[in-house]
């Protein structure tokens, strides 16, 4: 990738997530421009799902235009100019990088092809299936949780799959059990994006989505539809707590994909290391407060950030270590046995994403 690229990439990336402004930097030196790239690929496909004013063809329209410039400058060019026509995308932050996305497409067609294969496949399928959940979308939880699962892997567990496939490039051990870690990150993307969805119930709802699948809390109860105040009923705070439960049991399926990584590949160990220790941190406090009303009620702290930080820099070397962290990451956080989790299992996604 040529430096103009690379300079480009490294000023939009902190402006849109300061997450991955400090994971992505400890990664091998080979790997961070392919997974910034897909990042900003990413970001800007989410820019589209996350307006409430534009009709789902509309949005067709617009990821179309978005996968069709991963060939063609002009298509490239078309979907910036359009989607900032719309007048709805209202933070700078986002506008800048939706106006650069040429120049982030331009990056992407720099990379080598097996990297560019790898975020094509996941772009697509992210497209594709937020695409499919746009017509899905309300105020009152998805219809169950096979809904969810297929949900989780549209736009987190084909990024797993996508980083597996760029890690299997760094190192031949990464590359002989690929298959069983492409099939661990797809539990690990789940995880993750389980943890954000309840986390950001409460904002979601503001701007009449939810996640929440809603025969989870049938079953104890509560109907998300009828009911107004969801967090006065103790069956929603129970159904929280499951799902935290679910979450929980597919990050220790995570700490096991990150320890399938050689301890030599300290970067790439803590890239996913920060990642499952922010989330945990996030569960545990989700699974503290069941009737939190906002994602700042459950939001980690910065002390705690630099701790999970600190701990996972000095444990990532050791397999002994780490697991010994990993351990203590889970304390009293619930537990669900793994046939208790039904649909929610990760891996057997239906439906026109993965079979």
């Amino acid at each position: 990738m040529n430096p103009a690229s690379l300079a480009l990439q490294d000023r939009l990336l902190p402006g849109v997530s300061r997450t991955f402004a400090l994971t992505i930097p400890q990664l091998p030196e080979a790997l961070r421009p392919a997974i910034t790239n897909a990042y900003l690929l990413c970001r800007i496909a989410d820019t589209v799902e996350d307006s409430t004013e534009m009709a789902p063809a509309e949005k067709d329209a617009h990821y179309h235009r978005l996968l069709a410039g991963l060939n063609d400058a002009g298509a490239a060019r078309d979907f910036s100019e359009a989607l900032l026509g719309t007048g709805l995308v209202q933070d700078p932050l986002e506008r800048e990088l939706i106006a650069e996305t040429p120049g982030v497409l331009r990056a992407f067609g720099e990379l080598p092809v097996d990297q560019q294969a790898a975020l094509r496949d996941c772009v697509t399928t992210m497209c594709h299936g937020m695409a499919d959940f746009e017509r899905l979308k309300n105020p009152h939880g998805l219809e169950d949780s096979g809904c969810l699962r297929d949900y989780c892997y549209a736009v987190a567990g084909c990024v797993g799959e996508m980083l597996t496939r760029l890690f299997a490039e760094t190192h031949p051990l990464i590359r002989d059990q690929s298959e069983e870690m492409r099939r661990l990150s797809v539990a690990f993307g789940q995880g993750l994006q389980m943890t954000n969805i309840l986390k950001d119930v409460w904002d979601d709802r503001q701007r009449g989505i939810c996640w929440l699948p809603r025969d989870v809390f049938e079953a104890r109860g509560v109907d998300l539809v009828q009911t107004h105040d969801w967090q006065d009923h103790p069956g929603y705070r129970d159904g929280i707590r499951y799902l935290v439960a679910v979450a929980h049991h597919h990050l220790r399926l995570a700490q096991e994909y990150t320890l399938r990584i050689p301890a030599s590949e300290v970067g790439i160990r803590r890239f996913c290391s920060w990642s499952i220790g922010m989330a945990l941190s996030t569960l545990r406090r989700i699974a503290d407060n069941p009737g939190y009303t906002a994602g700042e009620q459950v939001k980690i702290s910065r002390r705690r950030l630099r701790m999970i930080v600190a701990t996972s820099n000095l444990s990532v070397g050791s397999d002994t270590l780490l697991r010994g962290v990993f351990q203590l990451s889970r304390a009293r956080l619930p537990s669900v046995q793994s046939q208790e989790i039904g649909q929610l299992q990760a891996g057997h996604v239906t439906g026109n994403h993965r079979t």
